[in-house]
């Protein structure tokens, strides 16, 4: 018998020990679809780097991610907003701990129109009154006498969240906003539809034209460019963020979210759309 448990004992210290080293260096990443591109980049380079280290990142939203840290099934959480009171009590039930809370890069969020469009700039009020549904012919606006077709993003999205409070001052989005999966699903149907408009991060940017934006009727219109965004003369910014379990803050986890915050990963920002941290908040 005793035997038999010692046998017993060393397979399962064995699997366990298996387990581990299967388990020693192989990161998650999930959450913010903004975060996507740039959350593959730093993955792709760092991999290439540490060929030991295997990372995989998939997006689903900002609220996914932070479902998924609760869960522990991912280890890191992709953020296109910082998290809510909610959801720091829900981790604490789980794992004992506040998350910490890193920010890695700074983004305008950019409004989209397509390239066929011929207005150039809007006002935060203006943006309102089209998002809310008060407005819905571009001619409200300085535009041609046609329809104006709204592109958004579904509920569980950080920056559904962010547009709805910084720019709708928590009022609802017109019901008839079309509501799609991710920001370049929004782009995409931009750049196909001469009357849309939608909103994203300024790395997708691409085929469509971002709008300029002034605070108010008397305020210059301003580009979502990395100058104006850095010293918030952009009215739309905000800062992305990875979450972590403390607990998992250490060894290869601990590595990868410094080297994204060193000059490395702050590069790859810049080569994705999005804007580095700047070094004193780099936190």
């Amino acid at each position: 018998m005793t035997s038999r448990f010692l046998i017993l004992f060393t397979f399962g210290i064995a699997l366990l020990s298996a387990l581990s080293s299967t388990r020693a260096g192989a990161i998650t990443a999930k959450g913010s679809d903004t975060l996507v591109i740039l959350a593959q980049k730093w993955a792709e380079v760092y991999m290439r780097k540490n060929p030991s280290t295997t990372i995989q990142v998939t997006g689903g939203g900002s609220g996914t991610g932070f479902a998924a840290l609760q869960n522990r099934t991912t280890d890191l959480c992709n953020a296109s907003r910082p998290i809510k009171s909610k959801e720091v009590l829900a981790c604490i039930r789980v794992f004992k701990a506040k998350p910490t809370e890193y920010r890695v890069c700074l983004d305008g969020l950019s409004v989209y129109v397509s390239e066929k469009n011929p207005v150039a700039n809007l006002t935060m009020d203006q943006l309102k009154q089209i998002f809310t549904g008060k407005f819905d012919n571009w001619k409200q606006v300085g535009g041609p006498d046609k329809p104006i077709v709204l592109y958004s993003r579904e509920n569980s999205s950080g920056t559904y969240e962010f547009f709805k409070e910084h720019v709708l001052g928590g009022s609802d989005f017109a019901a008839r906003a079309q509501t799609m999966p991710g920001t370049a699903a929004v782009v995409q149907a931009i750049a196909r539809d001469p009357y849309g408009i939608g909103y994203g991060g300024a790395a997708y940017a691409e085929g469509i034209r971002a709008l300029k934006i002034s605070k108010d009727s008397q305020s210059a219109p301003v580009e979502p460019t990395q100058e104006n965004v850095a010293n918030g003369t952009y009215p739309i910014w905000r800062y992305l963020y990875i979450y972590v379990n403390p607990a998992l803050d250490r060894g290869e986890i601990a590595a990868y979210l410094q080297w994204i915050r060193g000059e490395e990963g702050q590069e790859l920002v810049k080569d994705v759309g999005y804007f580095p941290v700047p070094k004193d908040l780099r936190n």
